[in-house]
């Protein structure tokens, strides 16, 4: 269960008798180390109280849309980016149809449209009910859009009926969440990750640096470590954990940054220039600090190494495998992006758009474009660990196949 650890679970509870399980599925995640939101429909209010789930989930029960208070800040569209994973346990009948319809009339299915992660349902239903054409076509429908579907169980029912549709013992529910944050597609793989900013001291307590607040990097390595793979980390001066079973290594400057990159970037499988090094640092740092004498003063920049470029350019045996490089930049988003992916010999280019004040720098979400040989695609706006995971997949592949 250890997969679950500090993950974010929505758990949407449908109006059916198994209802009273979401409590002790709530309880079995929370255990593994997931932090918790719940969603009910109104049906699900009649079979266990809102208050019950508050107290085992540790927050505030959503019930409706249109909530006048949750809605002045998008409530519906922040739980959405909040959710690495939502579940529906149990999932009626009625709810799978309205989710294979796309329909989205109330807080739940209005969630599951606007997230983009993992959906998960583990149906509830009497047996004849699960057995019916629609019903089986719906879950066709929601297999095809990549919905995970968990169960149902096969025994005596509510009803009194023998069958299949009962739902899935939670222990099992939450096996089979864990196992979508177990992948193992970096097993074996050496992954290098710089994150954050660099500082270049302009005297013994000033410095020019950026805004970068280096979570985007620490996902990166939160979700290659998920992957399989071992996991070095190059950090600039940032307010942030170190990933479990990551090794770090922390720097001040451009070129500490570069000094230890290469060290550890030789021979690596992916090496992911995430930080956002110093473009320029002072020709001369004062030994003293600089006192403020004169209205105007004239500071000389010198170039700063390029890192990820300097990586990209070690010898074959060398140079990682797989080179992924970021850009952050304020106009001209997919232009500049290309330019770097060939004047740096790079097999990817992330961007975003750093002039957004609700994205990228010290945001816990981005929204991204990914540039490769092929062209360009954008990944829907999400949580960094969410796009962390996708990116890693996608890294990942391309090193079984590489082009």
């Amino acid at each position: 269960m250890g997969h679950l650890n500090n993950r974010n679970i929505i758990i949407g509870v449908s109006g059916g008798i198994a209802a009273y399980k979401s409590a002790e599925l709530i309880r079995l995640l929370r255990k593994a180390g997931a932090k918790t939101k719940v969603i009910m429909t109104r049906g699900a209010t009649e079979f266990i109280t809102p208050l019950t789930l508050q107290a085992l989930s540790g927050e505030a029960v959503h019930t409706e849309l249109l909530n006048e208070e949750a809605e002045a800040g998008m409530g519906h569209i922040e739980l959405a980016r909040w959710a690495d994973a939502l579940l529906i346990a149990p999932a009626t009948a009625d709810i799978l149809a309205r989710l294979a319809q796309g329909r989205a009339d109330d807080l739940l299915t209005t969630v599951a449209l606007a997230t983009p992660s993992p959906l998960f349902l583990a149906p509830a239903m009497n047996q004849q009910m699960w057995a019916a054409q629609a019903t089986a076509d719906n879950i066709a429908t929601l297999t095809n859009r990549g919905a995970n579907i968990i169960g149902p169980d096969a025994g005596e029912q509510a009803c009194g009926d023998i069958g299949k549709g009962r739902l899935l013992d939670p222990e099992q529910i939450v096996s089979h969440v864990a196992a979508q944050f177990g992948s193992r597609a970096l097993a074996g793989k050496r992954v290098v990750i710089t994150a954050g900013p660099t500082r270049e001291p302009l005297d013994p307590v000033r410095y020019l640096s950026n805004h970068s607040s280096g979570k985007m990097g620490f996902a990166l390595a939160e979700a290659a470590v998920e992957a399989g793979a071992e996991v070095t980390l190059i950090a600039g001066p940032v307010n942030l954990d170190t990933p479990g079973q990551v090794i770090r290594h922390n720097v001040i400057t451009a070129d500490d940054m570069l000094e230890i990159a290469l060290k550890c970037a030789a021979g690596a499988d992916l090496f992911i220039g995430a930080a956002a090094v110093a473009d320029y640092r002072p020709s001369d740092a004062a030994e003293q600090k600089i006192k403020k004498s004169e209205d105007t003063r004239q500071l000389t920049l010198v170039k700063n190494p390029d890192i990820i470029a300097t990586i990209s350019a070690l010898p074959t045996l060398s140079r990682p495998q797989l080179m992924v490089g970021f850009a952050a930049e304020t106009e001209r988003l997919h232009d500049h992006a290309r330019a770097k992916l060939i004047k740096k010999n790079l097999d990817f280019v992330i961007a975003n758009d750093v002039s957004r004040s609700d994205i990228g720098f010290n945001s816990d979400i981005n929204h991204v474009s990914v540039i490769d040989n092929h062209g360009a695609h954008e990944l829907p706006i999400a949580s960094k660990r969410v796009l962390a995971a996708r990116l890693i997949q996608l890294f990942a592949a391309r090193l079984d196949k590489p082009v």
